[in-house]
């Protein structure tokens, strides 16, 4: 050995045994007939290049808007949607040319029609869920559809048929009226948790957000457009029948059942991927079914949390239907009819919150998302307790209280959508339905009473305590429980 090998350790008029040398960097493996009149050498180092960053995820609603499925999925609920809101105002012109009297208020008609419409949400809210749990979604929600557009198409002829008839002291045609309101609202309770439970089963658990978000501002455009749009749309219906030869009234009735025939052929398109599990087995009776989703709700404490925020914010704006009457009627050069232009303040603010949430939502926690959303609606709300004569703040207060609000709504449907299971979606969906429907009563029966006896400022901070309160509980109840 000369002075550098003792130097260095090394040793190199001693052969070197490649044989067993395998580089555990490179998986190669090197012999001794590879060595042969060569001199040592490293193993093969791997490429020193640095590996190209992976592209980073796409969000927002592209990836969503690129989803077939999801496509027929939103598509069918613009269609279904609209034809619900129009309905509302179909009901409403038919009253007014068939049954009201002159002279006569026209509240008394469209407060049963309102009842009519209600009452399946509480009857069979809850047990509808249970059946779409045991159904294929997609044959409920094309079913609800084309079945709700031929119950519309069919009331012209009973109207027609039962003209100048009595049913006790009410006309028979409003009763069949009603009868026909009563089935719609019923197959809307079907259509309502099959659809929530179906965006889950079409789009990514990443992409929930967006999708939901999009939901949500189709919802509340719906809202808008259908009232805004429901009267003249109607009338161009009845104009252009006409136009077309047709001595038939029957235009109004055939614009609000083509939406619902529409949506339910938009729906076949889609594919949901759902595995049908084919048993001779009896099935367990609904109220087993419903107590499974009482417990699932009981033992899964963040599904649990969203859904009491879902029904403390729907409280929240149901009241505020409420009180937007006489917000309207307090501001100057505003009637208290037209209340209508505060809501849609409201459901544009909500839009837009839905909009930027489809963007940006994904970066946070829901719940802390949600806790923010219920601090805001708070500021808002003591803001209108203060501001709520003023034209231009109060339409400022409840824009932004609709963007705070969607804060809460999305992220608290999206938890539940991704953190339940599929066989458990529409039990739970259901129930969360109910409770919305029950929840929504309360407020509409009280808040009128509520601000008579104690003001509308004092309302508004009640409110504002609620929304604070609420969001500060849920988010430390599932901090701790995570």
């Amino acid at each position: 050995m000369d002075d550098w090998e003792i130097r260095n350790g090394l040793d190199l008029s001693t052969p070197v045994d490649y044989t067993d040398y395998n580089s555990s960097s490179t998986g190669n493996s090197y012999s001794s007939s590879d060595t042969v009149g060569k001199k040592p050498c490293a193993p093969t180092q791997p490429n020193s290049d640095p590996p190209d960053p992976e592209p980073e995820e796409e969000r927002g609603f592209l990836p969503v808007l690129r989803n077939g499925n999801f496509l027929a999925l939103w598509s069918g609920q613009v269609f279904s949607q609209l034809a619900d809101k129009v309905y509302l105002v179909l009901m409403i012109a038919v009253i007014s040319t068939e049954f009201q009297q002159a002279n006569q208020s026209i509240s008394g008609w469209v407060s049963a029609v309102m009842i009519a419409f209600t009452i399946p949400a509480v009857l069979f809210g809850a047990g509808a869920g249970v059946y779409v749990d045991r159904w294929p979604k997609k044959l409920v929600l094309v079913l609800t559809n084309l079945l709700r557009g031929g119950l519309v198409l069919i009331l012209p002829i009973l109207l027609w048929l039962s003209e100048g008839m009595k049913f006790t002291k009410f006309p028979l045609g409003f009763c069949l009226l009603l009868l026909i309101t009563f089935l719609v609202s019923t197959l809307t309770q079907f259509f309502a948790p099959a659809e929530q439970a179906t965006i889950p089963l079409i789009v990514e658990r990443k992409h929930l957000l967006s999708a939901n978000s999009l939901y949500t501002t189709t919802m509340m455009a719906s809202v808008i457009v259908g009232f805004a749009v429901g009267e003249p749309l109607l009338a161009l219906a009845d104009t252009l029948l006409e136009g077309l030869g047709s001595q038939l009234p029957v235009g109004k009735e055939l614009i609000v059942g083509s939406g619902y025939a529409i949506a339910g052929l938009l729906l076949l398109l889609m594919k949901t991927g759902e595995q049908q599990n084919i048993s001779s087995q009896e099935q367990p009776h609904i109220l087993e079914d419903l107590r499974d989703g009482m417990r699932y709700l009981r033992d899964h404490h963040g599904v649990r949390n969203a859904l009491l925020q879902l029904v403390i914010l729907f409280s929240i704006f149901a009241a505020l239907a409420v009180l937007a009457v006489r917000v309207a009627e307090l501001i100057p050069n505003l009637k208290s009819s037209q209340f209508g232009f505060l809501l849609a303040a409201g459901g544009l603010g909500m839009a837009i919150g839905a909009a930027i949430l489809g963007h940006i939502g994904h970066k946070f926690s829901h719940f802390r998302i949600a806790l923010l959303g219920s601090i805001g609606m708070a500021i808002c709300l003591v803001g209108l307790a203060f501001f709520s004569q003023q034209l231009a703040p109060a339409l400022g207060l409840i824009a932004m209280l609709g963007v705070f609000g969607a804060m809460v709504g999305i992220p608290m449907q999206t938890t539940i959508q991704a953190e339940t299971p599929e066989e458990m979606r529409g039990k739970v969906f259901g129930l969360q339905n109910n409770a919305i429907n029950i929840a929504l009563s309360l407020p509409l029966a009280l808040a009128g009473i509520t601000e008579t006896l104690f003001g509308l400022s004092s309302v508004f901070l009640a409110l504002a305590i609620l929304s604070v309160v609420a969001g500060n509980l849920t988010w430390y109840i599932s901090k701790n429980e995570r």
